[in-house]
């Protein structure tokens, strides 16, 4: 386990997930998933396809509300939250998304200190002294004057991860970070996130389908499979897990759902549909 603040000075969850139900339509998607993360805290939300890794990570942010259950981020209670309130928290955490979501039509620094103009009222050359510090940060020192559209993949990741911590943030989500990018790029980036974790004492939450990068810098893993928590530990933990779910994930091994005959006919024939 990599060390962190918290190995030598415990401190309560910064993010704390209890009993979290969500529906889409009819559809649960997430069946009463509970974890924490400390301070200081790499923890890697891990799954496969379709295991709701996604539909977690947005109502993390309070993008959607939840069917029932509880969401505390820095001690506050985020699902009853207003617009105004939410906004208000979002100044303490950072989000490098899947993508980049860089604004096309905006420089490199611009994209990095829009954060800094929508929530401070600082002046423009204190922005862009703060921009250039993150943009050294990441390893984009230079490159404040290109559009996104210059930069290759790589490059497009760390100015969102520049962005997202721009504020130095408490909590840092990361969709996919290594998503789509060769095999040198992605090991640099786990590095970039490790380095962030040390250098901010950042609580990051990471979620990715990447075995090995997951195993590269996690503290803990959360495995979320078909929307429920199957472990939640260090990466020897889950590496020796029994539960055959796990190991077959670990594995890419292909497990086939049991279907039940009357609930396929049901899909088959539109009776489920027509019933909800």
């Amino acid at each position: 386990m990599h060390p962190t603040p918290r190995d030598s000075e415990p401190s309560a969850p910064v993010i704390e997930v209890q009993g979290l139900v969500a529906h889409y339509g009819e559809r649960e998607i997430l069946h009463g998933v509970s974890f924490a993360a400390l301070r200081g805290e790499i923890m890697v939300v891990m799954g496969g396809s379709g295991s709701g890794k996604s539909t977690l990570l947005r109502h993390l942010l309070g993008l959607e509300r939840p069917t029932s259950g509880s969401i505390r981020l820095l001690g506050q209670e985020i699902t009853q939250m207003s617009e105004l309130e939410l906004y208000e928290l979002s100044r303490r955490i950072g989000v490098a998304f899947q993508g980049g979501a860089l604004f096309s039509s905006m420089s490199v620094g611009e994209n990095v200190m829009l954060p800094l103009r929508e929530h401070t009222r600082l002046d423009r050359e204190t922005m862009r002294i703060m921009m250039r510090l993150k943009l050294e940060v990441v390893n984009l020192a230079g490159f404040e004057h290109l559009m996104p559209a210059e930069l290759s993949g790589g490059m497009v990741k760390r100015a969102a991860f520049a962005r997202a911590i721009i504020m130095d943030p408490a909590i840092l989500f990361c969709d996919e970070p290594s998503a789509g990018l060769d095999p040198v790029v992605s090991s640099a980036l786990d590095e970039l996130i490790l380095r962030l974790r040390d250098a901010l004492g950042t609580t990051i939450v990471v979620v990715t389908h990447e075995l090995e990068s997951a195993f590269r810098i996690a503290d803990r893993i959360t495995v979320l499979d078909r929307g429920e928590i199957l472990v939640v530990g260090s990466v020897a933990q889950v590496r020796e897990s029994p539960n055959p779910r796990i190991q077959n994930l670990l594995h890419r091994r292909f497990e086939e759902e049991e279907i039940d005959a009357d609930a396929y006919l049901a899909r088959l024939t539109g009776e489920g549909a027509r019933r909800a």
